[in-house]
């Protein structure tokens, strides 16, 4: 089912239930091949597979993708359930023009959703968006996507941004498919809108604690002039790392009674950050406001500063490394739907790795790419 909004395809999955627990192969059955019957010589599927597998490998490009194609053995590309042919049904390879025909045309929300976590039963769920800066092209802006992780660091889905528009947009379409009864879903100051909080509490039977900045100027400025000097529920955390220490004050102050106009506000969160940097003893002070929907009996101080923190790790854990390891922004995929289909390509790689044990992603790629055409294959997840 697609919904289209500009030029941009918001096709999500009309329902995961039926896929739940099925393996990835038999998920991707369900994406409907894009292509016309006439002159299709490779399953869609397997095209999906041999891409996903040159990426865990740490295939960067169409043509790297194709390149890993051509040099797959038999057995792997038996696995990934390439064209047999012949009498002796020898496994034609799809080629790199194929593999680029393919994601380019396939449904983007459809494998997205298909491809990534289920966040059911997760304690959080942080929305944040990210620019893949190299699918800019002339007057064509670069792909925004934004996406949403899990606290334990699995990726659940990501969405285009239209043309024209921006994240608030597509808030709604990019949860909609998704049981997140009980979790509590953590979005940055772009996100701190009335509608997304009533669809969260209300339709999706969730939780929300969403970061207030200038942006939302009243709310902002009600929620700095609480008296949080005489607030006793407070929480402090310290950590040392990346060449800094860091002390986080989190304090909570519960704002039913307190005429927030602000749907189902329970609490009001303040985050008071001292960085210390190692190397030349700076220190820097950041305040973070937040509201959220949890009571003071549902979410303590200390629960409300993990949540806050689980919504900066997105940063870290997903749009960092593919960045870092799949350089990203220096892509020049730009074509149809292409830019989105590799970042969920990406996606998938990220999770896959993480679910194998590796928490350096880059070091789990190399590993994957000293045996290229069994470690990929032999990673839960892909076959």
């Amino acid at each position: 089912m697609c919904r289209q909004s500009a030029t941009i395809c918001l096709t999500k999955s009309p329902s995961l239930g039926d896929v739940s627990g099925l393996s990835l192969v038999e998920r991707l059955r369900v994406l409907p091949d894009p292509r016309r019957r006439r002159g299709v010589r490779h399953p869609c599927v397997a095209v999906l597979l041999v891409a996903a597998s040159a990426v865990v490998a740490g295939a960067r490009s169409y043509a790297a993708i194709g390149q890993w194609s051509a040099n797959a053995p038999q057995h792997a590309l038996a696995r990934l359930g390439a064209r047999a042919v012949g009498a002796l049904g020898v496994r034609i390879a799809p080629s790199a023009a194929t593999i680029r025909r393919v994601v380019a045309l396939v449904c983007p929300g459809g494998l997205a959703d298909l491809t990534g976590a289920d966040p059911a039963g997760s304690d959080s769920v942080a929305v944040d968006g990210k620019a893949t800066r190299g699918s800019r092209h002339g007057t064509s802006p670069a792909a925004h996507l934004p996406a949403a992780m899990t606290s334990d660091g699995r990726t659940v889905t990501q969405l285009r941004v239209p043309g024209k528009t921006n994240e608030i947009t597509c808030f709604a379409a990019l949860l909609e498919p998704f049981d997140l009864a009980g979790v509590t879903v953590t979005a940055d100051a772009l996100h701190t809108q009335r509608a997304h909080a009533r669809f969260l509490v209300e339709e999706k039977k969730a939780h929300y604690l969403l970061v207030v900045k200038a942006n939302q100027p009243e709310l902002h400025r009600w929620l700095r002039s609480l008296p949080w000097k005489d607030v006793t529920a407070r929480r402090y955390d310290r950590e040392i790392g990346h060449g800094r220490r860091e002390t986080r004050v989190t304090r909570a102050l519960t704002v039913t009674d307190l005429g927030l106009d602000f749907p189902h506000a329970a609490q009001a969160v303040r985050v008071l950050r001292h960085r210390t940097d190692l190397k030349t003893g700076v220190v820097s002070r950041q305040t973070v406001y937040a509201i959220t929907d949890l009571t003071s009996q549902e979410a303590s101080p200390q629960r409300l500063g993990r949540l806050a923190r689980s919504q900066w790790t997105i940063e870290n854990r997903l749009h960092f490394v593919r960045d870092a390891t799949f350089a990203e922004d220096s892509s020049k995929i730009r074509t149809g739907r292409g830019p989105e289909n590799m970042a969920t390509l990406r996606n998938l790689a990220i999770n896959i790795l993480r679910a194998a044990g590796h928490r350096n992603i880059a070091a789990g790629i190399r590993h994957a790419s000293y045996a290229p055409f069994t470690r990929p294959l032999d990673l839960p997840g892909i076959i």
